[in-house]
């Protein structure tokens, strides 16, 4: 009996999941395995923030379900485990008497000690890990030149795959019915997490977990409704969930694929034509792959203060005061405070949101921006360290930004991204009725926050006020 565990880690989903289609192709039966790592749901950050929040943890719990669900109707099951994988999987892998671990392999530090951990003990009872890459749109072993070799700048890096590479065609999920598990394993239970809500009653848009979400959303975004023509000049906006793809999550999660991205994007060009917008998520995704290749390339550097540039920075980390302002959103900056209260919210934030409050976190307030990726890894329902430290390192100088002197006008991005002050208006409703101007730039207003509402005043002034 040839019997095989598939280890579910980022890639929540059965389609495009080459590791699942080569257990199940090679072996007479699977044990797929998802496994809640207690560092990760338990543990805290460096700093104290835990490093998985409630809005993440629901999407990754609905997400697993969804997974069950789609195991189930193949037949199979997804066995579900609590604690430590390279603990928990060699004691399956010997009672079960399985061949081998198949698993997508993760690229930085926790995760790569856990699967170095787990094959030295499969070793030790004549097993092994098969590795599989089921996150990126591109192949490492299709690239035209060796990680070590990759360009520290994106754009040479786009140039080059783009000339150079071909994106592979993802792979059918399983269509046939998968062998039950002739050997008695407890299916576990899903991880029970106590629902909360704290939004304040405003309305916001939600995102759901799951393959199966993913896979709609895709559809909708594309084929029903068009949207992805518009992408690129919609992409900076703020409120509702058409303005942007909202494929993030789902693709942090595992549960799309940014090659079935790639190529339903590439069906929708030949029957509706291509054009600036249907290229720009194609160029996110390159983007999303970049930040992979830097941290293999400079590994725990992009984890540290002086980031991949290994730059030494000014910023501080003792001004706690200053941080959990800037944490709870209550700043006295509208615009800073609207995108935080709604992370806090829902897990959620803009692109433009989240480079305008690192911006301000780093170079108005002269924060450490160790500290803010640490608030974000906890938060984020799209969290990726890759992207999340990347794009840190990014704002903060000390990383592949040709411009390390980066700045993000408060004033200035209102008035181009909020100018009617309608997002700020709703995630701070103790603002509603305050004056555009002031929320444009509270230093050059008469109104007087705290005298009309409860909302603070300034904690800072900023360094740029035009």
């Amino acid at each position: 009996m040839k019997r095989s565990i598939v280890w579910f880690r980022n890639d929540l989903r059965i389609h495009d999941n080459e590791a699942l289609v080569d257990a199940i192709t090679d072996n007479d039966e699977i044990i797929p395995l998802y496994i809640f790592d207690s560092r990760i749901f338990d543990d805290v950050t460096p700093h104290g923030f835990s490093k998985t929040g409630s809005h993440r943890l629901k999407f990754i719990v609905d997400s697993i379900a969804d997974l069950r669900r789609s195991l189930r109707s193949l037949g199979s099951e997804l066995y579900i485990r609590i604690g430590i994988p390279e603990d928990i999987i060699p004691e399956i892998a010997n009672e079960c008497k399985t061949r081998y671990v198949y698993c997508n392999r993760e690229r930085t530090s926790e995760e790569v000690t856990v699967q170095d951990a787990l094959e030295h003990k499969l070793w030790a009872i004549g097993q092994e890990i098969r590795y599989f890459r089921g996150k990126m749109l591109y192949y490492t072993a299709d690239l035209p030149f060796p990680i070590t070799h990759c360009p520290d700048h994106f754009t040479s890096f786009r140039k080059e795959v783009e000339k150079f590479v071909v994106i592979r065609k993802p792979i059918d999920s399983p269509s046939n019915p998968i062998n039950r598990l002739t050997v008695e394993l407890d299916s576990g239970e899903l991880f029970s997490i106590n629902e909360s809500s704290d939004t304040n009653d405003i309305e916001h848009y939600t995102i759901e977990g799951g393959e199966t979400e993913a896979l709609k959303r895709l559809n909708y975004y594309l084929w029903e409704s068009d949207l992805v023509k518009t992408y690129k000049k919609t992409r900076n906006e703020l409120l509702g969930g058409d303005y942007s793809s909202k494929f993030s999550a789902y693709l942090a999660a595992g549960c799309l694929s940014p090659k079935l991205i790639y190529d339903e994007i590439n069906k929708y060009e030949v029957k509706n034509g291509s054009n600036d917008s249907t290229y720009w998520l194609i160029f996110e995704l390159m983007w999303r792959d970049y930040f992979r290749f830097m941290a293999k390339k400079h590994g725990n550097k992009i984890f540290q203060v002086t980031g991949i540039a290994g730059k030494v920075q000014n910023q501080s980390f003792e001004n706690q005061i200053l941080f959990e302002k800037w944490c709870q959103g209550n700043t006295g900056i509208p615009f800073v405070d609207a995108n935080m209260r709604e992370l806090n919210a829902t897990g959620y934030m803009s692109n433009r949101g989240r480079q305008n409050v690192a911006s301000f976190l780093v170079k108005d307030m002269n924060v450490s921006w160790v500290l803010g990726a640490e608030y974000f890894e906890s938060l984020l329902i799209d969290y990726d360290p890759c992207s999340n430290y990347g794009n840190w390192n990014y704002i903060a100088g000390v990383g592949t930004d040709p411009r390390s002197d980066r700045y993000f006008n408060i004033p200035i991005q209102v008035k181009k991204y909020d100018s009617n002050g309608n997002y700020i208006r709703h995630w701070i409703p103790e603002l509603s009725e305050a004056p555009l101007d002031y929320l444009i730039n509270p230093f050059k207003s008469d109104f007087k926050s705290r005298n009309e509402t409860n909302y603070p005043q300034p904690c800072i002034q900023l360094k740029n006020l035009n």
